[in-house]
């Protein structure tokens, strides 16, 4: 039987640096229209659009993908989902990957990827995906989020330092890992079951994820688990700025 999994993807319009972001138009059509053709490519079972937002609601709507009108005081894209899952009443077994709003360019296989991994395992309630660092300098770059993990692929930390610190390798003039182990990135994009999903939204923050500033160190300071999937590579940098804009349509008009 082939996997079974839906795609709920957080759509809002308040955006500090680009306000109205998932209704900017990239290569001919809004960029949540883009996201929304990668969960189909992905062969998702379900894709529906979480938005607080009647301008994004009327677009997807016109764009012929399903939207879900969600309230505005969420705190997160992940409180967001939830309320999906209750309104669809899905059950607690249902598999959701929360594909981000503004990742026009993410491969539909990594989407499949991250369900599967949560189908493949039995200890998690969570799956997400790495990618092996090639660039040493991205091991010190704070901005990406490494994480280490156990013999069976469950995650032991997410940290924006570098993990594991070679002791032996690293001093003050050398910064160049002795190849001894790979250093993975984590790539932010999850699979979880609807009953995980509810559960993880009764959980207050932790001081750890408040000191690194990384909402999955509530899972592992919660005591359980999350499986992470590798696969090839980092996939291209989602939509911040302007400049990420302009990026982002180069790289979709020249694969057309």
């Amino acid at each position: 039987m082939s996997l079974r999994f839906k795609v709920v993807i957080p759509a809002r319009f308040g955006s500090t640096r680009l306000p109205g972001k998932p209704l900017l138009n990239i290569a001919g059509k809004p960029m949540i229209a883009h996201v929304c053709e990668r969960a189909k490519e992905a062969e998702a079972d379900e894709i529906i659009v979480a938005t607080d937002d009647q301008r994004i609601f009327q677009a997807v709507s016109d764009l012929g993908f399903n939207v879900v009108m969600t309230h505005a005081e969420h705190q997160s894209g992940t409180e967001r989902i939830a309320e999906v899952a209750r309104l669809c009443g899905w059950s607690d077994k249902d598999f959701i990957v929360n594909l981000q709003g503004d990742e026009p360019l993410i491969p539909p296989a990594y989407i499949r990827d991250v369900a599967c991994a949560l189908a493949g395992q039995q200890q998690a309630g969570i799956a997400t995906l790495a990618a092996q660092i090639i660039d040493p300098e991205e091991i010190f770059n704070p901005n990406a989020v490494k994480v280490v993990l156990n013999h069976a692929g469950y995650a032991l930390y997410f940290s924006r330092a570098p993990i594991p610190w070679e002791r032996d390798a690293f001093t003050q003039l050398n910064k160049q890992p002795s190849g001894k182990l790979p250093y993975l990135r984590h790539i932010g994009m999850y699979a979880y079951t609807v009953d995980f999903l509810n559960r993880y939204c009764k959980w207050q923050p932790s001081v750890l994820e408040s000191v690194e500033s990384l909402e999955q160190l509530r899972i592992l300071w919660q005591g359980e688990a999350v499986f992470v999937q590798t696969v090839d590579k980092t996939p291209a940098a989602g939509v911040d700025t302007h400049e990420d804009l302009l990026r982002v349509e180069q790289v979709l008009l020249s694969n057309h």
